[in-house]
């Protein structure tokens, strides 16, 4: 069974920081805090990135009595090659360090095996983080900003932010009650300007796979966010639904959320590593200590591409992960 649950994990201290768009976004008085442009004061978008992650530690630390000795272990994964980011900012600490990818679904990945080491009675405390830049993304998986090149209008912005969350076996409000582990699928794709629609059978998969391991239905949930499947991809993972005779009237996708689609250029809507970390810590989070949502499940999805299979024409496999947090 895919699905680990959870009896003794639980959601403590958190940060999120973010840049120009999600400043301008409706999420904006959710982050710790926000930069006017995509290097966040640095010299390079790179490094603007690593400061953004730097940021969120250091504000997770400030907001919590934890220090870096009471931290067993930490996993974090971001888009870089060799997930650059997430080695920079880990070799600042002296915390064993597990590196992750599982492109934009690395944050769900993360907090399911930080989650699963506290389960296992292994740590106390764990750590979980994630980071993505629109500028580093774009150089990486497609064009630099600079070449200024069209883009398709099912295209979708990678989110530029990053985020820490402490996670602990000691009680406190937000409980972490399972981890459903998704599977690849190739569905032929290979559109990289498209990653909406070849996320969305992933977060179908991992969705069903949830609700029978849990012996549930969607109702159980006062909120399913994916995290960026935005526009084009929530309109097919609700079709994929309604063929089943369901009707996630309870569903919504993080890339929708954290930007004004209407009024902001995001295209389609966010994406990247941070899409679903920053949504999730911190429009979900409030909502959840307000007592506004109690149960809410969170499917972060990831396309698996890289340069060179785009360069080859290769189809875009596609992973979801699924953590479900509640309060009582």
């Amino acid at each position: 069974m895919p699905t680990i649950k959870f009896n003794s994990v639980y959601l403590d201290s958190s940060s999120i920081v973010g840049s120009k768009m999600e400043k301008e976004g409706p999420l904006a008085n959710c982050f710790d805090i926000l930069y006017d442009d995509l290097y966040c004061n640095e010299r390079t978008y790179e490094k603007g990135e690593l400061h953004l992650l730097k940021d969120a530690f250091s504000f997770t630390f400030k907001k919590s009595d934890y220090k870096e000795k009471d931290i067993g272990i930490m996993f974090g994964g971001d888009l870089l090659n060799q997930i650059t980011s997430s080695s920079y900012i880990s070799s600042l600490y002296n915390i064993p360090f597990v590196g992750t990818f599982s492109a934009c679904s690395s944050f769900a990945l993360t907090l399911g095996l930080a989650a699963s080491y506290i389960e296992s009675n292994y740590v106390n405390n764990a750590i979980a983080f994630t980071s993505s830049s629109n500028a580093t993304a774009e150089r990486q998986f497609r064009y630099p900003l600079e070449y200024g090149v069209q883009k398709k209008e099912t295209t979708t912005y990678t989110v530029t932010g990053a985020s820490c969350a402490i996670l602990t076996n000691s009680i406190r409000d937000i409980k972490v009650t399972s981890f459903t582990i998704g599977r690849v699928i190739d569905s032929g794709l290979k559109d990289a300007s498209d990653m909406g629609n070849i996320m969305a059978i992933s977060a179908y998969d991992t969705i069903k796979t949830h609700f029978k391991d849990m012996n549930i239905d969607h109702t159980y949930y006062d909120l399913i966010l994916t995290g960026d499947l935005s526009y084009y991809g929530k309109k097919t993972l609700l079709n994929l639904f309604k063929r089943d005779n369901i009707e996630l009237d309870n569903y919504d996708d993080c890339g929708l959320i954290i930007y004004d689609r209407e009024n902001q250029k995001v295209f389609a809507g966010g994406s990247g590593c941070a899409c679903s970390a920053l949504v999730t810590l911190g429009y979900v989070k409030e909502k959840l200590l307000k007592r506004e949502y109690k149960k809410v499940l969170i499917v972060s999805t990831g396309a698996l591409l890289s340069t060179t299979s785009i360069g080859q024409k290769e189809t875009i496999p596609s992973i979801a992960h699924a953590i479900s947090l509640e309060v009582y």
